[in-house]
């Protein structure tokens, strides 16, 4: 209980030190502290306003690593203060455990990298950090649960309509997925996640049959379409990019040669995860302001003045 204590107290202060502008949150409203409400950080690490106040007040049971790390990601926490996060949590450094740290550099590198969407993974494929353009190309992250980011039950309980993958592509892939979720069971055999990962993925028949294969590989590359509701369909390359001593595997999302993706991604990334349109049936506002329509959002940042649009953004 004195842990969680603890534990509570670093996030209120990490929580109070971190302004909303710094993630792209509006700030229009007075406040009556600075920093991040309960409510921001649950909807930006994708846990419930509820759990984040029984964490900070202690009464919360001991957070997964899988939840420390969105809450540090979305806290913007440098390295020592992720692994500070983790002791307090209970998850000591355990070469037995699958390391879930996103080292600042490895974020500094995808935000070098805003150009293309860009996601870090663990070695059991759970989605760690990942940039805007990303969440403006197959759907923010953060609007499903921590468990359920993870690009094998993505994949294999077909839970992103955005995906699309010819019978050859989906094949390979899946194959290629679950080859090297057998590397990380004889790197990891004793790591709770990936069993309770496998036990889940094996309620999916294509999964158990592709499981009883003893193929070991690395995931290295893989095609897919993603169908974006907006801008329609964007052909892609998935390119595995190696990090050294962590175990990470950073996902760089290029535009296909020969396809109109680079101009449709440059289009996502001026309008980011906002809907351009309301769809048919919900009738849209009654008025709204000229200045955040998509041709001035468009003209802005031909201009050079808009860095960052998104609304209702919370990787």
């Amino acid at each position: 209980m004195k842990r969680m204590n603890h534990l509570g107290a670093a996030l209120r202060a990490w929580r109070d030190r971190l302004e909303p502008t710094t993630v792209g949150l509006a700030h229009h409203a007075p406040r009556r502290v600075a920093g991040l409400r309960r409510g921001e950080l649950a909807m930006l690490a994708g846990i419930s306003a509820e759990y984040v106040a029984q964490l900070e007040q202690g009464r919360a049971k001991t957070p997964s690593a899988q939840v420390c790390s969105a809450l540090a990601r979305a806290l913007q926490l440098n390295d020592e203060e992720q692994a500070h996060l983790l002791r307090l949590a209970g998850h000591t450094a355990n070469p037995d455990r699958i390391p879930r740290l996103v080292p600042v550099s490895v974020r500094r590198v995808a935000d070098q990298l805003g150009a293309s969407p860009l996601a870090v993974y663990d070695a059991a494929w759970q989605l760690l950090h990942w940039n805007p353009l990303f969440a403006a190309t197959w759907g923010d992250p953060s609007r499903a649960s921590v468990e359920d980011r993870n690009a094998m039950i993505t994949q294999f309980e077909r839970r992103n309509p955005r995906v699309r993958q010819t019978p050859a592509e989906r094949a390979w892939f899946e194959q290629s997925l679950v080859a090297d979720l057998r590397t990380t069971t004889g790197r990891y055999p004793n790591d709770p996640d990936v069993a309770s990962l496998i036990e889940r993925l094996n309620r999916t028949p294509r999964f158990r049959e592709l499981w009883a294969s003893p193929t070991v590989a690395a995931h290295e590359s893989a095609h897919k379409t993603a169908v974006h509701p907006e801008v329609g369909e964007i052909a892609l390359d998935a390119n595995i990019l190696p990090t050294q001593d962590s175990d990470l595997r950073v996902v760089v999302l290029t535009a296909r040669p020969g396809t109109d993706a680079q101009s449709k991604l440059e289009l996502l990334a001026t309008i980011g995860v906002q809907e351009m349109a309301p769809p048919p049936d919900r009738p849209g506002p009654p008025e709204r302001d000229p200045t955040t329509s998509p041709s001035a959002v468009a003209a802005a940042a031909k201009a050079g003045d808009l860095r960052r649009v998104e609304s209702g953004h919370d990787e």
